[in-house]
């Protein structure tokens, strides 16, 4: 397995796809229907491959595994790519959450069909290269390399305001990157190399680390997003395709949280340290204030991306803590948070597939018509609140523990979070599942298909086994975590 490129394998598998795609014509339905096939069974094929990650992973082994390294420009930098416990779980999320979002594209998607399931083989690569890089560079190339095709999935078949909120996610995103690339380039004039596992033990100066840290925060806080710089968030998942708002919430988020703990404290640990009150300043104020927005929301899309923001709040909170339970705690909440969030995504666009509204106020007594998908729902839905049992609250109790031995204040704030989203969630849910089917047109809704329940069983069984047993996740991600916090006490120090 050792000499076998497999993180390549799982980076250009798509792209071999999409030349399979462009030899299939588009002029009909039957030819929608097999561009659908084609796309499903090659990212379900790059899923079966990802799971073979784990047969051969060393648990025991806090190093990069799975190491692909070839010169690529002779200055110093490479081609070079592997995974270590921080990182395995998100490619393996990536592989898993992509065929899910052809699958629910199969009744929604009606129009340029080849074109739409090029742009998600085209972001499944950029997903993956995210998460596998280890050359700065190239880490840059795939995290930019993303906005192109989910700029065209939200711009092309997103909603009415899809022009606007494109353009808004795209500016932001990019706005922000341009800091780090600037750091980038630093970097590699004052140090020689991009080289990740080089620059992990390098020793920056203070005044260096300060600056090139904002550089890289400027970046991953819109990315992430942190407050006060959410507000692309809700427009993008309100105009997205219910596929391309399960991507965004899945993954794409993940991908800045991943680089705070890949770069911003593993390159900068005095920086990180001076700028962690700041950081959980914002993180709180994100859990509180995004959480009293989702409240008053009217539109479940925009409830649910509000509550986004204040479930990565918890996200950032445990990153800078710089302890084994907080970084753990984070890893396995943005796990959790890409099933759940990506699952009651795609609960939207059940309903929403067939009364073409996502007002709330539209709702309501579905649980008559549709046993199988208010179960569902109430899985998400419980484990969005951290409810013991479920995925969501295995992550916040350890951001919590975590954070209560660094700041009992911003614990304190922190943990009023949890009540707010018990409150907005639920209220959600009443609201479309309980009461009196007292509306004409929901008389004609219809439970979930089997296409349906082929999507939402893997999620569901995910999100209860994780949250009863996290011990094989955090089998994974404890050694190379406590590699990360050994690094950084020895920087500090």
């Amino acid at each position: 397995m050792s000499e076998i490129p497999i993180l390549s394998i799982l980076i250009f598998i798509p792209v071999v796809g999409i030349f399979f795609m462009l030899l299939i014509r588009n002029n009909d339905d039957q030819s929608s229907q097999n561009l659908k096939h084609t796309a499903l069974w090659i990212t379900f094929l790059n899923f079966i491959i990802s799971l073979s990650l784990l047969f051969s992973f060393d648990l025991n082994n806090p190093d990069f595994q799975f190491v692909e390294k070839y010169a690529w420009i002779e200055s110093g930098i490479s081609y070079h790519l592997g995974i270590d416990g921080v990182s395995i779980l998100f490619v393996i999320l990536t592989t898993m959450l992509v065929p899910i979002c052809i699958l629910a594209s199969y009744e929604s998607i009606k129009f340029s069909v080849k074109e739409y399931l090029i742009s998600f083989l085209a972001l499944e690569t950029f997903m993956i290269g995210v998460f596998c890089s280890l050359d700065l560079v190239l880490f840059y190339l795939f995290f930019e390399g993303g906005l192109i095709p989910m700029f065209l999935i939200i711009g092309i078949w997103g909603g009415e305001r899809r022009v606007y909120s494109t353009f808004k996610f795209f500016l932001y995103t990019l706005a922000g990157s341009v800091f780090m690339l600037l750091a980038i380039i630093y970097i590699f004039i004052s140090t020689g190399t991009t080289d990740v596992e080089t620059l992990l033990v390098y020793n920056f100066t203070t005044n260096e680390q300060l600056i090139l840290w904002i550089a890289f925060f400027t970046s991953f806080m819109v990315k992430i997003p942190m407050w006060p710089f959410h507000t692309w968030l809700p427009d993008a998942h309100v105009e997205a395709p219910t596929a391309g708002s399960v991507i965004l919430a899945g993954v794409l988020l993940k991908m800045a949280g991943y680089g705070f703990i890949r770069f911003s404290i593993g390159f900068f640990p005095d920086a990180s340290e001076f700028f962690a009150p700041f950081i959980f300043s914002l993180s709180v104020i994100a859990i509180i204030v995004t959480s009293l927005i989702a409240l008053v929301q009217e539109d479940m899309k925009k409830l649910i991306a509000y509550s986004s923001v204040a479930h990565m709040g918890f996200v950032t909170l445990g990153i800078f803590t710089f302890t084994v339970q907080g970084i753990e705690g984070g890893i396995i909440q943005m796990i959790s948070h890409g099933i759940v969030s990506a699952a009651l995504f795609l609960c939207v666009g059940v309903v929403y597939d067939r009364l073409h509204t996502r007002e709330i106020a539209r709702y309501g007594g579905l649980v008559s018509k549709m046993p199988f998908y208010s179960f569902s729902f109430m899985i998400f839905i419980l484990a969005s609140l951290g409810l013991p049992g479920t995925s969501g609250f295995v992550g916040e109790f350890l951001v919590l523990l975590s954070i209560f031995t660094v700041n009992t204040y911003f614990a304190i704030f922190a943990t009023t979070g949890v009540v707010l989203a018990a409150t907005y969630s639920l209220w959600l849910y009443r609201r479309i599942i309980f009461g009196a089917l007292i509306k004409d047109d929901l008389s004609e809704m219809f439970d979930l298909t089997r296409r349906e329940i082929i999507i939402f069983l893997p999620l569901i069984i995910l999100t209860v086994f994780i949250g009863l047993y996290p011990k094989p996740i955090i089998n994974i991600i404890e050694p190379s975590t406590e590699k990360i916090v050994n690094q950084i006490k020895m920087k500090l120090d």
